[in-house]
């Protein structure tokens, strides 16, 4: 037998990887093309991050580099983390391409809000982060800071801090958008997720606890408003019809259109 039809088999997932990887690479390309735009400005961009923090500290007092390479890699490495940061509406674009094709028209009216939605959402939670939330923590831990304790530090230990509070503040703020895709997808549904509402708002603080400082005020900050972004997502979500009951979901089948074959 010929191997032409094993062949033409095989070529769609082909293309799905040829695909996949021209995508991937436009992703890389577009982190180092802003990557070689900022890398002028590594040392304002610490600066700028490094704000909360220095704002807190003691008179006289300022961030130490314990390691020989750390005032040069540190500076480079927040700004490998920025320009990543400011590539995701590319990378998540990318990503639109490559799977749009495979949805129906109303499922792509429904993807393009979640898509612009979650962009938005991630960089607000992040705003939320450095203009809310760090002066909070830092002025908490400053005032905690031991008598006979000079509070000197690590850039590189603060640089990790604000990334991992970055990236949880911005995942946070997702939960619109995660609620949407869960009733969508048929996974929950709006009624359920009423239901448990009392547990979503208990688990809403304990993340405010692990994420901030041991006070009330600070875990209120954040467990308020991802009970509220909670709420929204279940007020979207009830104006969505999970996957497979919209008439266009179900592809047309000429052979059911076809009368029933006539018994001898």
């Amino acid at each position: 037998m010929s191997d032409l039809p094993e062949n033409d088999q095989h070529m769609p997932l082909v293309s799905h990887l040829t695909e996949l990887r021209t995508r991937l690479l436009r992703c890389v390309a577009a982190i180092f093309v802003i990557f070689a735009g900022l890398f002028a400005f590594t040392q304002q961009i610490y600066t700028f991050v490094s704000t909360p923090l220095r704002a807190y500290l003691p008179a006289g007092a300022t961030m130490i580099a314990t390691d020989v390479s750390s005032p040069f890699l540190t500076p480079l490495k927040l700004t490998m983390m920025v320009s990543l940061f400011l590539a995701i509406p590319v990378i998540l674009h990318q990503i639109w391409g490559f799977i749009a094709p495979g949805l129906y028209k109303h499922e792509k009216r429904i993807a393009v809000p979640l898509l612009i939605s979650s962009i938005m959402l991630f960089y607000t939670g992040m705003a939320f982060a450095y203009y809310l939330v760090f002066p909070l923590i830092f002025k908490f831990f400053a005032a905690a800071t031991p008598a006979g304790v000079e509070m000197m530090t690590d850039i590189t230990s603060y640089l990790d801090f604000v990334m991992t509070l970055f990236f949880a503040f911005g995942v946070a703020f997702e939960i619109p958008v995660a609620v949407v895709l869960l009733v969508w997808i048929g996974v929950v549904d709006v009624k359920y997720l009423k239901k448990i509402r009392p547990y979503v708002i208990i688990g809403c603080f304990v993340v405010g606890m692990i994420l901030t400082p041991p006070d009330i005020f600070s875990q209120t900050l954040l467990a308020v408003p991802m009970w509220l972004l909670f709420e929204i997502g279940i007020l979207f979500g009830s104006l969505v019809s999970k996957r497979g009951e919209h008439p266009d979901d179900q592809p047309a089948d000429d052979h059911n259109d076809q009368p029933p074959a006539t018994q001898a």
